[in-house]
């Protein structure tokens, strides 16, 4: 699972997810990406298992990118417990994704395989996504 080393803060307020992504809306790495298509928070149990069903379904083939880190902390109070005494304790780690961000990304395999193996994945995440594929330039590459 993936969690910062350290943070700044230990707790950090809820925030809003209004807009669409400016950073990080373009397959940069692979030839395919997975695109969410709304707001969601992603948490790290949820990265990793879109990252097992992606490599499970490609054999170990290919190569896999994970282009979102859970940097934002969540916090929960206990069970049955009043109302104040302040802010819980950090319980889990999650990842702000707004429409248009790809998270995923994918390389060396064929376009039905990377395309299955990012709609396994897509099971697995809390939001609506979509399989993008790489913009090549004019002069080609």
């Amino acid at each position: 699972m993936l969690i910062p080393k350290r943070v700044k803060y230990r707790r950090v307020q809820r925030g809003r997810m209004k807009g669409k992504a400016t950073r990080g809306n373009t397959v940069t790495y692979g030839e395919w990406g997975l695109a969410a298509t709304e707001p969601a928070w992603i948490t790290s149990n949820q990265i990793e298992a879109a990252r097992v069903a992606m490599t499970r379904y490609t054999r170990r083939g290919g190569k896999v990118w994970i282009k979102i880190f859970p940097d934002k902390p969540v916090t929960e109070k206990p069970a049955e417990t009043r109302m104040g005494s302040g802010k819980g304790s950090p319980e889990y780690w999650v990842a702000v994704v707004k429409p248009g961000r790809v998270m995923f990304e994918m390389a060396g395999v064929s376009e039905e395989t990377a395309r299955e193996a990012l709609r396994l994945a897509s099971h697995k995440l809390p939001c609506k996504t979509k399989v993008v594929k790489r913009e090549t330039e004019n002069g080609g590459e």
